[in-house]
């Protein structure tokens, strides 16, 4: 016979089928300024990372790497192609999806209790290997 806690762990794990595909943040740590995220292709991974200062909680599947950051991490800024901000951490709809199952997996855990890689720094790397001129850089356009 299940435990109630047993039962509240695996309800917590399920998805319904409506809901939403949402990176979580691991137990132990906190998110007081919510939480976003931006996936690149999985090949920019690797290179992403020696470039940053910090790093937080990195997922991954055999698509994409998913760094976890502040909400609002898009706010005055345009990611650059090829990445991806996902709002809440909302994970974009595939053909392929299961549910919970099929979530990427944490491959990077930063110590401490917060979960946030920082943005303008991501934002420079992801800009830098694109060759995108980041947006304050860029010529006023009347």
């Amino acid at each position: 016979m299940l435990s109630l806690d047993s039962l509240v762990r695996m309800q917590r794990g399920r998805q319904t089928p409506d809901a939403p595909r949402r990176l979580l943040v691991p137990d132990g740590m906190t998110a007081p300024m919510g939480c976003d995220a931006v996936a690149v292709p999985a090949r920019f991974g690797p290179l992403v990372l020696p470039r940053l200062p910090r790093v937080g909680c990195v997922y991954a599947d055999d698509a994409h790497w998913w760094w976890l950051v502040p909400s609002d991490s898009d706010y005055a800024l345009e990611w650059p192609a090829p990445a991806h901000y996902a709002a809440g951490a909302v994970l974009p709809d595939s053909p392929a999806d299961t549910g919970a199952a099929d979530l990427p997996g944490l491959i990077h855990r930063p110590d401490g209790t917060l979960p946030y890689t920082p943005p303008i720094p991501l934002y420079l790397a992801l800009c830098r290997l694109t060759g995108t001129t980041p947006v304050w850089s860029r010529p006023v356009t009347a």
